[in-house]
């Protein structure tokens, strides 16, 4: 190549001749920093430039302006608990190009698809997750695949050593707990809405019936009433609740001597479908696709109070201590708790940047209480309560729609694609550095 000929002077100057400084008149490549460089020789430097000596930081290596960035990408709540291993080790050739650490942040919060596939060719360089969360308080156990579409409920009844996981491919799946293994595939011929057990009993809700197992005695009964899909299920004060499509919450009661489930009461006051239930200080709350939910006495059955502060879906609800957490389609996460009077009034409001899905909550490995919240983002926010900091997240192919509290520390996700997770919580290697 002729250096002094017409535009290659360009490049020549780029490099800035044999004797020029190296903090001037030069660029570092673009692509190389983005890790798909493939000229050979590239007219830009493969290497960082050196910082001017003004801006030296104590260890005599990194610039103030370094520095602040990565400060500003790891101060705040869910700093303490993200370890070098979450940033695959090439987070550095990112901090000048990005232009600012919120783009940094995103482009690292993200799964890399051709790891997914199995082929990324830069290993530890690349600038995306290898791995399917962010976090040290939660590892991955191992994976459960089977299921065709969406996982829409897990259970573990109590005395059984089996793992159930319903979906809407129609089937629930058993799983062997100590090898992983299905052990049969039972079809129903509806979609599963829900699932949930309590003690020996797994209760599934399909379109226009609830099927109920005993997992000791092998019994199956079919509770009929429900008109349209059942979307969600609980158990409170001997009862057990079905939030159904057309908004009713239907509501059985065993018994022992026929050994079966009948009818108890029909709760109306939704306009459109029932989508989650939960119970609590002697009450049953319901949330709705009509964007309320309703308070409910479980000695009258009577509506008590209707909260009408959410502008979307309420897809989950769930208690804690003595407070109610709703959250919804609209990105808001609500902290309810009584005033003196009785009635839920909304004390906090946490927002997303996307739709929430699902509420779970349990107590990690020091026994501190953890939220964990699904967002249609594909993601888990994992937060601590009640300050609402985040200490991870956890990533998927499609939304996770069921979280399900295990026993010994365990947590299990299901996602749109039909596969389960299975997760143990860690000691906080943060915490006990």
């Amino acid at each position: 190549m002729d250096v002094d000929g017409g535009g290659n002077k360009r490049v020549f100057h780029r490099l800035g001749g044999p004797q020029s400084d190296p903090s001037k008149n030069q660029k570092v490549c673009f692509h190389w920093r983005a890790g798909k460089c493939n000229r050979h020789p590239c007219p830009f430097l493969h290497r960082e430039l050196p910082p001017p000596p003004s801006q030296q930081g104590l260890n005599g290596t990194a610039s103030s302006k370094r520095h602040h960035a990565f400060s500003a990408t790891t101060d705040g709540p869910s700093a303490r608990n993200r370890g070098p291993n979450n940033f695959n080790g090439g987070a550095s050739s990112t901090w000048g190009r990005t232009g600012g650490t919120r783009v940094f942040v995103r482009k690292m919060e993200k799964v890399c698809n051709y790891w997914v596939q199995g082929n990324c060719s830069y290993g530890d360089k690349c600038k995306f997750l290898h791995c399917w969360s962010m976090g040290d308080s939660f590892s991955l156990l191992t994976q459960l695949d089977g299921h065709q579409k969406v996982v829409s409920g897990i259970a573990l009844p109590s005395g059984s050593d089996k793992l159930y996981t319903g979906s809407k491919d129609q089937t629930v799946r058993v799983w062997d707990c100590q090898s992983g293994q299905c052990l049969g595939v039972i079809n129903l011929g509806g979609e599963v809405g829900c699932m949930i057990s309590e003690g020996p009993w797994v209760f599934v809700g399909i379109p226009d019936v609830v099927k109920a197992w005993n997992t000791q005695t092998n019994s199956e009964l079919s509770l009929s009433g429900p008109v349209g899909q059942v979307y969600a299920l609980v158990v409170g004060n001997d009862l057990l609740f079905a939030g159904t499509q057309d908004g009713s919450i239907l509501a059985w009661k065993f018994n022992a001597v026929t050994n079966c489930f009948e009818p108890a009461a029909s709760l109306k006051g939704h306009t459109l479908a029932v989508v989650s239930l939960v119970v609590g200080a002697n009450r049953l709350y319901s949330g709705s696709m009509d964007h309320s939910i309703r308070v409910w006495s479980l000695e009258t059955l009577q509506c008590i109070q209707t909260l009408t502060e959410h502008t979307s879906v309420v897809m989950s609800v769930l208690c804690w201590d003595q407070f109610l957490l709703s959250c919804s389609l609209d990105q808001q996460l609500k902290v309810w708790v009584a005033t003196q009077s009785g009635n839920l009034e909304v004390t906090y409001t946490h927002k997303e940047e996307h739709g929430l899905i699902t509420l779970c909550g349990m107590h990690d490995s020091e026994a501190k209480p953890v939220l964990l919240c699904a967002c249609n983002d594909n993601t888990v926010r994992v937060y601590d309560l009640p300050a609402f900091s985040e200490r991870g997240k956890i990533f998927s192919k499609e939304e996770i729609r069921s979280i399900q509290v295990g026993p010994g520390g365990l947590f299990f996700t299901g996602d749109g694609t039909g596969q389960v997770r299975v997760w143990k919580w860690v000691a906080d290697l943060a915490s006990t550095a």
